[in-house]
């Protein structure tokens, strides 16, 4: 993509509205626009990123077993008040009515029509287990959002549903979201630390909460070290496999980590070694429960059994804030210049910056190089415009794509490109029929 082509509106100054990294990086790279308190527009570039981890969370998704639906935003309120959720939930519910005076809701959550939809379509034990997903707009009408896409009142999320014949076989569901969980966020590049968590108002048994360690994270954090060590994405892993998989969960869950809300000083202490003990910052970025009938008894969610007698199914839910990671990964990874993002969801692998735009030779060479890169599949944002060195790099560094490639009379003359790692800083010069190279397959 030609920046000359693009839409990528930057801004020079730190907004006044944004109180976090994120927020502010992410207004000043030109990713998102407030269109109200807590909802954005979703720029060219913050689009692209959120379609990345989107992907990538399907992908382990239908890994693990589980079937993609879509489920519409606006619900019936029937469903809920069936639960018992439509008055306790609170007012981060949306209530509205329709033209015929109908109580609706903008959906918060998912628990009450997946449950009824499957109540709908399965009637023996045969048919579990099921594990069914989606990936949404949410809304939730937070008293104060703020932090940007970190607490908005819309957004993107990724929940899925469990459904098995017992406690048992709904544990090896559990299990396997919760390992999947950790393949997702570690290709996402981060290592999202699994801890006991409190149910809030889903309900229910278990509960994990996954969190990224930032500076910035809304929860304080206590856990062993050793889990930093550990294997975060194994590959091959058998889903069908019980006791592998359970023993993958025991392996993180047999260590001490909990949020601030669940931290007990006196267990770390004695469980955890004082060297390995580490201490922090985490912004939850997944979470976990089971709540086995808590929704499919007042649903009237049965299944016939394998002696012919119906069965409530047991049930779990499964949450992954798709928007919201896009800002997790930014507080996690960025420094002082702006945004540093891991390769498997930067918008554009690299960026082509021609420093010199008008000189023949420069603007050849640029050329040349970005129509090979585009023929080899290789993703490049090319800084085609007029404007100073100065501030071509500086917003370069501020949008954070993994590599610099930058071409300039100068180094022209001696037939070679400077490229530069903006995770590391490190800079090469490397001659100009070898830059192509360098990238892609």
């Amino acid at each position: 993509m030609r920046l000359s082509q693009y839409f990528m509106p930057i801004l020079r100054d730190d907004p006044k509205e944004a109180e976090i990294v994120s927020h502010r990086l992410m207004l000043r790279a030109g990713m998102i626009r407030q269109e109200a308190a807590g909802n954005y527009s979703w720029l060219p570039t913050g689009f692209k990123v959120l379609k990345k981890i989107e992907q990538i969370v399907r992908e382990e998704q239908d890994r693990a077993g589980a079937l993609e639906v879509l489920m519409p935003t606006i619900q019936p309120a029937e469903l809920w008040k069936k639960s018992g959720r439509y008055d306790a939930y609170g007012k981060e519910m949306l209530r509205i009515k329709d033209r015929h005076d109908r109580d609706m809701l903008f959906g918060p959550t998912n628990e009450e029509m997946i449950t009824d939809i499957f109540r709908q379509g399965v009637q023996s034990y045969k048919d579990l287990p099921r594990n069914l997903y989606h990936i949404q707009w949410k809304f939730r009408d937070e008293v104060r959002p703020r932090f940007g896409v970190m607490r908005g009142r819309e957004f993107l999320m990724k929940d899925a549903y469990s459904f098995d014949i017992s406690r048992e076989a709904g544990q090896h569901s559990y299990n396997k979201m919760f390992v999947s969980y950790l393949r997702t966020f570690a290709r996402l590049g981060l290592k999202a630390v699994p801890m006991r968590a409190e149910t809030g108002p889903i309900g229910g048994s278990d509960s994990h909460e996954f969190l990224i360690l930032a500076e910035t994270g809304e929860s304080g954090v206590f856990f062993d070290g050793d889990l930093h060590g550990m294997d975060w994405e194994k590959s091959g892993v058998n889903y069908d496999d019980v006791a592998g998989i359970a023993a993958m969960v025991e392996g993180f869950t047999s260590r001490y980590a909990a949020t601030d809300e669940k931290h007990d000083a006196a267990e770390f202490e004695r469980r955890v070694p004082e060297a390995k003990r580490m201490t922090g910052r985490g912004i939850e970025v997944g979470h976990i429960f089971f709540f086995g009938t808590k929704y499919s008894e007042p649903m009237g969610c049965e299944v016939q059994g394998p002696d012919g007698k119906k069965l409530f199914v047991h049930s779990g839910s499964y949450g992954i804030g798709v928007s919201r990671l896009v800002g997790g990964i930014v507080e996690a990874s960025h420094d002082d210049a702006g945004i540093i993002w891991p390769e498997a969801v930067a918008p554009f692998q690299m960026g082509l910056v021609n420093i010199k735009v008008g000189d023949a030779a420069v603007d050849v060479a640029c050329s040349r190089i970005y129509e090979a890169l585009q023929a080899k599949g290789v993703d490049v944002l090319y800084d085609d415009k007029e404007g100073g060195a100065g501030g071509k790099f500086a917003a370069m560094d501020l949008i954070g794509l993994p590599w610099q490639v930058i071409v300039g009379p100068r180094g022209l003359k001696e037939g070679i490109a400077e490229v530069k790692n903006r995770k590391t800083g490190a800079r090469e010069n490397v001659p100009l029929d070898q830059v192509v190279g360098r990238f892609g397959a």
